[in-house]
């Protein structure tokens, strides 16, 4: 297993929002004016390194550009449609983040607080805060699975591979199911001593919402976010398997019966990853959530940048509080926390001042290596420069 898969399977399938930064390119386009022919070519470059789709959405200085390349399904000729649905991933983690946040914003916990005083069921270290989850600092045992430096490889949950495809796509899990499937391995480390990125983390820090607030996380959710800013298209779906309304397909590639097989897995039960990255959106609804998050329209000024404020560690990316602050690769700054599932991604760039801002979905033939997420992780980075760095690089 190389040291990059390694990467990828350590954040598990929602945390390519970590590691699809370090690449760009894209496909041909069904376009809207003004007519922009290097974002076309930026997200062609996607589709020629082996994704299936892409649809993308781009504001800046010369208004708004959405379109999309390659097909939305196998075996047809249709484009993706440049608003459709999609998985968002670890995308979710912001919206999580900034839930948790408007709490800490009413006084209802802080961000210094100890998590197992408002969740004694699962024993959790006591020395573990509110910030360390969002942080991904509190070193407990990632549910997807954890892959350390000397190879070493501690499986999670099932969620690749043929047995995930043909028997435990549609399962469901709770989410107390999976925090304490997570509490019975080592932790990784002494709480806020390092920096591991954990989707327990964020499974936690929705039991949390839903302890403080007496509500379930849909209802805080919507009544917090969604219905206020108008998104209609974005949903966290629980279990439900489907994709309610049009949308280009993921599929997965394994091998049964020493027979190659490629599945549609579009559908799937969500509940494998939770809060952690199974919500719904599209670009659009997207660009809506960080431009007021990064507006400072959904929290204090305080607050905003304490999310915005990067862990030190290296390995963390940038990572603040469910966002992270990196490097476009020209020296621009942008805030970004990008997503993925099974054969699909999903992208979410803004400058600080919001000026120019990127939503992008991608669809491919995944499998157990990984091999086209990879790809298409080296075709990315073009797409990034393109947008922020006026084709730089």
């Amino acid at each position: 297993m190389t040291q990059m898969t390694r990467v990828f399977r350590r954040i598990g399938a929602t945390a390519l929002a970590v590691t699809l930064l370090t690449g760009a390119a894209a496909p041909g386009v069904a376009n809207a004016r003004p007519d922009r022919p290097e974002l076309r070519q930026a997200m062609q470059a996607v589709v020629d390194a082996g994704a299936v789709g892409m649809q993308m959405r781009v504001h800046d200085q010369h208004g708004e550009w959405v379109g999309s390349a390659g097909v939305r399904k196998l075996g047809e000729t249709a484009k993706p449609p440049t608003n459709g649905l999609f998985r968002i991933g670890s995308n979710t983690k912001t919206f999580v983040a900034t839930v948790v946040l408007q709490l800490v914003a009413e006084g209802k916990v802080g961000l210094e607080s100890t998590v197992a005083d408002h969740l004694p069921q699962f024993g959790l270290d006591r020395r573990i805060t509110v910030r360390m989850l969002l942080q991904h600092t509190s070193g407990v045992f990632n549910f997807t699975g954890e892959y350390y430096p000397d190879g070493t490889v501690v499986p999670g949950i099932t969620w690749n591979g043929k047995e995930w495809v043909e028997n435990t796509r549609f399962k469901t899990y709770r989410p107390e199911e999976l925090v304490r499937f997570a509490l019975a391995k080592p932790a990784r480390f002494a709480p806020g001593t390092s920096w591991n990125y954990s989707n327990t983390n964020y499974v936690l820090a929705r039991l949390l919402i839903e302890k403080v607030t007496g509500q379930s996380f849909d209802d805080e959710l919507n009544r917090r976010i969604l219905r206020p800013l108008g998104l209609r298209h974005t949903i966290s779906p629980g279990t439900w398997p489907e994709i309610p309304g049009p949308h280009a397909h993921s599929y997965y590639r394994y091998e049964t019966a020493g027979q190659w097989k490629t599945a549609d897995v579009t559908r799937q039960n969500p509940s494998w990853i939770s809060s952690a990255g199974d919500m719904v959106s599209t670009t659009e609804d997207l660009h809506t959530f960080f431009a007021a998050l990064v507006g400072g329209k959904l929290l204090p000024a305080a607050l905003l940048a304490e999310m915005r404020n990067p862990h030190p560690d290296p390995a963390a990316l940038g990572y603040g509080l469910g966002m992270m602050v990196q490097d476009a690769g020209c020296g621009v700054t942008v805030l970004t926390h990008n997503g993925g599932v099974q054969g699909a991604a999903a992208l979410m760039f803004s400058t600080p001042d919001g000026s120019k801002t990127l939503e992008a979905s991608v669809t491919w033939v995944d499998d157990d290596a990984m091999t086209t997420a990879g790809a298409v992780r080296q075709a990315l980075p073009k797409v990034l420069k393109t947008v922020f760095c006026g084709g730089q690089g």
